[in-house]
């Protein structure tokens, strides 16, 4: 078809395209185009995370390297100071409250440390995890990644943090009295659930952070008043023995509490199955499954959303 112009020139105009008339959301989806930055599906966002698994070993290798690179003793820092904690936690309570009410000395010391020891990895875990996005905008806005991959890589440098603390923690035990045993194997798979978990509540902070920021000031509040309400520095069911049973109920199956418990069961020879409470495997499983994936499911709904604004 042709038109003829005021100057005589001869001008042609196109047929209507098979295109004119879809919304740019049809047309987009007819040629196989996708928004930029779109969250991907869950198998496929999954399969992406464990694409990028040398990148979250990497990073946080890196991370724990440079924590104390600009401190003279470096990486020993890492043992000192939850050892530190432990030792003015020992003088205030186990010396001057005589918190270690019904436990002898010697499983009281390592009691005492392995809950300060156990409790750090989860504390570390959330403080890092809150500042996971909010804190790493750069990287956020310059790569494309799965966004996951930062607190997971938090949680797993707080993991490799404990395991060099654990050496001191078996030098304790073996110190007071508690030697290599079968039982020991145990805390291989408590480890591994409180990671699981550690890593959950980090992206679910991550999230929470990532769009308030001042969550990261209010965050050191709350993990001081989980640490005394957990039985980090006491014996639960002890120090509870004159309160209604449900409050030490609540108390003991809280999952940083049922964390610390499965590992003194495992370390100390004199805390015996007599102070776990019922169900104890089951309970931390439960808390580890739950939060571990929820915390997932939870942060991967927002993946669009980081980093911008």
């Amino acid at each position: 078809m042709s038109d003829t112009t005021h100057d005589g020139a001869v001008a042609t105009s196109s047929p209507p395209s098979v295109d004119d008339g879809l919304s740019p959301a049809a047309l987009a989806a007819k040629h196989g185009l996708s928004v930029s930055g779109a969250r991907p599906g869950l198998v496929e966002y999954v399969r992406q995370l464990w694409g990028r698994r040398h990148f979250i070993l990497a990073f946080s290798q890196a991370k724990l390297t440079a924590q104390y690179s600009q401190a003279k003793l470096g990486q020993l820092w890492q043992v000192v100071t939850p050892l530190l904690n432990a030792m003015v936690y020992f003088l205030i309570f186990g010396l001057i409250l005589e918190a270690d009410r019904g436990m002898s000395r010697e499983v009281y010391v390592p009691f005492l440390v392995t809950g300060v020891f156990v409790f750090t990895f989860t504390q570390s875990s959330v403080m890092a995890g809150v500042r996971a996005i909010s804190g790493n905008l750069g990287l956020v806005r310059a790569l494309h990644f799965p966004r996951a991959s930062l607190p997971i890589s938090f949680a797993l440098q707080q993991l490799q943090q404990l395991l060099f603390s654990m050496i001191v923690l078996i030098a304790i035990a073996v110190a007071f009295g508690s030697y290599p045993a079968l039982s020991w194997l145990l805390m291989i798979p408590a480890l591994v659930l409180q990671f699981l978990f550690n890593a959950g509540l980090a992206m679910i902070v991550a999230r929470m952070g990532a769009k308030t920021p001042d969550l990261a000031q209010l965050m050191p509040f709350i993990m001081r008043t989980w640490m005394y309400a957990s039985g980090v520095m006491f014996s639960i069911p002890v120090m509870l023995a004159d309160q209604p049973a449900w409050i030490a109920d609540l108390l003991q199956y809280n999952p940083a509490a049922l964390h610390m418990d499965l590992i003194r069961f495992a370390l100390i020879d004199g805390y015996g199955a007599a102070n776990l409470p019922p169900h104890v495997w089951i309970a931390t499983l439960a808390w580890s499954v739950l939060v571990g994936l929820g915390g997932f499911v939870y942060f991967w709904k927002a993946e669009e959303r980081y980093g911008r604004g």
